[in-house]
């Protein structure tokens, strides 16, 4: 890692996905920020852009950009071993950009992950694993978004990826309407 590289701390979780509570999402915390939220920062004015502001309360349109994706689902990973590639990069096909090869770290709420992607580059390194490069794929023209990038020490990383925190509820679901 360069000198001017912050390091950033990683922390994967694994709760209810907010839409299908029987299935269990990846949640992501980076230095202890749900990544959901960091998101909802980078796009609020992009949004800004494209929404009616009287078409919203100013709680409504907060849902909306927290709500706007969720944690992936990454179905039948019991033993998380499709996690672990894909969170170092090695995303299967429908997760990933075919142009860029970036990797989808949040899905859609409707619980189809590739409908409503946030992308990124993820390169991993024997030292470092460094998240870069954000952007969402339907909005082409938003370019790349305001987030990172993020390095994470290698060991850290592979340890919070190998023994995610388990919580009961997602931790957005009290901002969301449902808790």
């Amino acid at each position: 890692m360069s000198p001017s590289t912050a390091s950033h701390r990683m922390e994967f979780l694994r709760h209810p996905h907010p839409s299908y509570p029987h299935c269990t999402a990846w949640g992501i915390r980076i230095d202890g920020t749900d990544l959901r939220v960091l998101v909802a920062e980078a796009t609020r004015a992009l949004w800004d852009r494209e929404l009616d502001e009287d078409d919203d309360t100013p709680q409504e349109r907060e849902e909306f950009l927290l709500g706007q994706h969720a944690p992936l689902y990454l179905d039948h990973d019991a033993d998380g071993a499709r996690a672990r590639a894909h969170f170092l990069g090695d995303a299967p096909p429908e997760l990933r950009d075919s142009n860029t090869g970036a990797s989808c770290l949040l899905g859609c709420f409707c619980g189809i992950d590739a409908c409503w992607p946030l992308l990124a580059m993820i390169r991993a390194t024997a030292t470092e694993v460094v998240w870069s490069g954000f952007y969402q794929l339907n909005r082409p023209e938003w370019g790349e978004l305001p987030l990172g990038p993020y390095v994470f020490p290698r060991p850290a990383y592979d340890e919070t990826l190998a023994t995610p925190v388990p919580i009961a509820q997602d931790p957005l679901a009290p901002l969301l309407g449902g808790g």
